[in-house]
């Protein structure tokens, strides 16, 4: 009867068929979809044909899609090896290129285009031609023949990468100025492209006055662990009545106040310490981490038919570039962390009286040299970037005085950027060798560390390094007069080392390595926070003897040392506090935090919130002054306080010492300051548990988000594409570092000449597709620390590329 009446009815019948015929679209629509992300699959099987090549290439891939690439010669690895970067990675590569030269916003819409200015500022694409232009004709050849196979790999996918069929865009072809872009990358992501760092201390030692910002900046703290035990003096607690300071109570905003350093741990013992008398070497890299991983494992194997192989080396790769980053080749290991060295300087531009438009120099007066700068965005019309430099480089804002300032950067020179010497690295035989080659490295500056198959070890910094004369680059000044820049870089043979200790031991952690003259030759840089260098020490000088499930144990150290003590100072207020029955609830779980960031800790979640609130309270205090001038946040939310990486050096001293004049404004005592933490903490549990004490656990704040670019914009597509959300173990300041988003970028351990025994861990995947049979295999591994081979596994997939 229904179904009659239905038909009866004309306007139903065609409802129902433009429903019908709807249904019909979005099924044809998705298929078409799911037969074009099927189409841009890498290829794992068959045979490719090059004419580049100048004879075979074979590939195995195991099971979690490592390949091992087999050849005759170093070029014709780096063909394939830019084939197998373009079919797996491409999206990411191309995201890199566009990141250093400022052009994201042409793939990805207007709202990169405040990031595209900053970066445009530095005109890397610019630069990218005068590092060319510098390069050896073998450094070239293998270059050219990287950038050949990316294009043949990219044009061999039977459909773009599905990304772009998202942004409805097309890649444009790799170039040679690309690979050095996605160097420039790193660069962006490890250093300081503004001269933050030494611009604050010029705000501070302004607004705060000098005893009171070397106070509330320190360099030296009690937790410093360098190679050489040296020690910086702590400052003095500054004296008298401190009218610098904010008069009220500051309101905050965002009060996570954890300045997180992307850098890493590495550390090595000597074969002395070692069964096989081989150095161990132990790596993790911390960055930002996303969907697929930054690095992309390997292995070269450089084979000749008369001699054998004369070149077998496995770690890990930046795609967008040719070399093998950090990994082993039987003789060396060699990992890398952030250096921290201070590689730039803000200089003051002074002008000429009666003409602005000039700028003093050694040699007389200079005008500006004005560049214009055209900047896209998808769905938007370009604009005009005018940018200004100077002899010393950009012009990248003005002081309090409005003085013009520039930015001397290495990343700037020719020299920042070289593949020759990461191929000599590559082929390096002694800790003694790949500690001379380090010099001569184009890269941001790193801590290398490096361990050999005969038993010796080795730390030094990498990349050129300034040769400043009359100032040390902690501030901004002028080099107008002569008497103070850069007399070029330091002379290899000047840049500290250490090799094969007494103690058998090197370990960094972006932390100071060494003191006294050797630091003024590195700089005062932005280090991170003493703690993980001196918990890796420790954990180092607990035993005698180690292999490399002992080193993996240390990179899982999730102790939470540096909170020690603030354990203490909480639960002695607790205790003073015990008639309030919110105080009373809180002691059993403080009194029993196991003192490890483990997930189910409520305790540790309430004494690093605890640490964090006292740290913010005391720094706004001080700070607001330093903001003098800036512009209000557009979201008209107050600003988070401008804090130390070392801020809980100098709040632990104020609440122990309890100097009367510097008491906070609002607060009758440093016990009424230490009561508000625990407010605070306690308002912390109603607003992000729901009052629900046991709900306020370290798990629940510190949950992994890695996600693909795409994922973050395009609804539901995390679904397909980003590994679970999961509770994880480590926080900011132990060897096991994670947050949210960043953590360890890889992690292994590995004995040259002892690979098999080696371990090896990557978070999210070794390939950017979601159908690809190996996506995110290993990354459940590296979440859970669970030890796994350092060397690829037995084939799965073979390709053969013949010229």
């Amino acid at each position: 009867m229904a179904q009659s009446l239905v038909l009866r009815r004309p306007w139903m019948r065609r409802a129902l068929a433009v429903v019908g015929a709807l249904a019909i679209l979005v099924l044809l629509a998705s298929l078409w979809a799911l037969v074009q992300v099927r189409s841009s699959l890498p290829r794992l099987e068959g045979t490719v044909t090059a004419s580049e090549l100048s004879a075979s290439v074979s590939v195995a891939r195991d099971e979690r899609g490592v390949p091992t690439l087999t050849g005759r010669t170093r070029a014709d690895l780096a063909w394939v090896l830019g084939y197998l970067h373009a079919q797996e990675r491409f999206f990411q590569m191309d995201g890199q290129r566009r990141l250093a030269a400022g052009e994201l916003a042409v793939l990805a819409g207007a709202s990169l285009l405040t990031q595209d200015r900053e970066h445009r500022l530095h005109r890397f694409r610019t630069r990218a031609i005068a590092v060319l232009a510098a390069m050896t004709p073998d450094e070239r050849a293998v270059l050219d023949a990287y950038v050949g196979g990316i294009n043949r790999g990219l044009g061999d996918l039977r459909a773009l990468p599905f990304e772009y069929m998202l942004l409805r865009a097309t890649p444009a072809p790799w170039t040679a100025e690309d690979t050095v872009l996605s160097v420039y990358t790193m660069y962006f992501d490890l250093q300081e492209a503004d001269g933050l760092t030494e611009r604050r201390r010029a705000q501070a030692e302004q607004a705060l006055g000098s005893p009171m910002a070397a106070f509330l900046f320190p360099e030296g703290t009690s937790w410093d662990a360098p190679l050489d035990g040296s020690n910086l003096p702590m400052p003095a607690m500054p004296e008298g009545l401190v009218t610098k300071r904010a008069d009220t109570l500051v309101p905050l905003g965002d009060r996570s106040v954890e300045i997180a350093s992307l850098g890493s741990n590495n550390w090595a013992v000597g074969g002395a310490l070692t069964t096989s008398g081989a150095a161990i070497v132990a790596n993790d890299m911390h960055l930002g981490l996303r969907v697929p991983n930054i690095w992309y494992r390997a292995r070269l194997v450089l084979d000749h038919e008369d001699t054998g192989p004369s070149l077998n080396i496995t770690g890990v790769t930046l795609p967008g570039a040719p070399t093998i980053v950090a990994g082993s080749n039987g003789k060396i290991a060699w990992g890398f962390t952030n250096s921290f060295a201070d590689t730039s300087d803000v200089v003051i531009l002074e002008p000429v009286e009666g003409d602005p438009a000039l700028y003093r120099t050694p040699t007389g007066p200079q005008p500006l040299h004005r560049v214009e700068e055209r900047i896209c965005a998808k769905g938007a019309a370009c604009e005009i970037l005018p940018i200004e430099a100077s002899l010393w480089g950009p012009v990248i804002g003005v002081d309090h005085q409005g003085h013009k300032l520039a930015y001397r950067w290495i990343a700037h020179d020719p020299v920042a950027v070289n593949l020759r010497s990461m191929l000599d690295l590559e082929r390096s035989a002694t800790a003694r060798d790949a500690l001379d080659i380090a010099h001569r490295l184009g890269i941001p500056h790193q801590n290398l560390v490096v361990g050999d198959a005969q038993g010796n070890i080795g730390w030094t910094v990498t990349t050129a390094l300034p040769q400043r004369f009359g100032f040390d680059g902690r501030l901004p000044v002028s080099w107008a007069d002569g008497t103070k820049g850069w007399s070029g870089y330091l002379a290899p043979d000047a840049v500290p080392v250490v090799y094969n200790p007494e103690n058998q031991r090197i370990w960094t952690a972006n932390s100071r390595v060494i003191g006294d003259e050797a630091l003024g030759k590195l700089g005062i840089g932005a280090y991170a926070h003493r703690s993980r260098a001196r918990q890796i020490r420790d954990g180092l000088l607990a035993k005698d003897r180690f292999d490399e499930r002992d080193m993996l144990a240390i990179q899982l150290d999730d102790r939470g040392v540096l909170l020690e003590r603030w354990q203490g100072l909480m639960l002695e207020h607790l205790r003073a506090g015990a008639g309030d029955p919110q105080y009373a609830s809180l002691i059993p779980e403080v009194e029993n935090w196991r003192g490890r960031a483990v997930p189910d800790s409520i305790g540790y979640r309430l004494v690093r919130t605890f640490r964090s609130e006292l740290i913010a309270a005391v720094y706004a205090a001080y700070t607001p002054l330093m903001r003098a001038g800036e512009p209000v946040p557009a979201s008209g939310q107050p600003p988070r306080p401008i804090t130390s990486k070392q801020a809980d050096e100098p709040v632990w001293r104020l609440l122990t010492e309890r100097p009367a004049h510097l008491v906070p404004p609002g607060y009758q005592s440093w016990d009424a300051v230490v009561d508000t933490g625990i407010a605070k903490t306690l308002s912390a549990v109603a607003s992000q548990a729901g009052e629900r004490l046991g709900a306020f656990t370290w798990g629940a704040a510190n949950r992994s988000e890695i996600r693909h670019p795409l994922s973050r914009v395009v609804p539901g597509l995390s679904l397909f594409l980003d590994p679970p959300s999961v509770a994880q173990p480590g926080d900011l300041y132990q060897p096991r570092v994670a947050s949210p988003t960043t953590g360890a970028s890889e992690r292994f351990v590995v004995a040259p000449g002892h690979e098999e025994t080696g371990v090896f861990h990557m978070p999210t995947s070794q390939t950017g597709h979601p159908l690809s049979p190996y996506y995110m295999v290993g990354h459940e591994d590296w979440a859970r620390g669970r030890a796994t081979s350092f060397l690829p596994g037995e084939p799965k997939w073979q390709m053969v590329f013949q010229p």
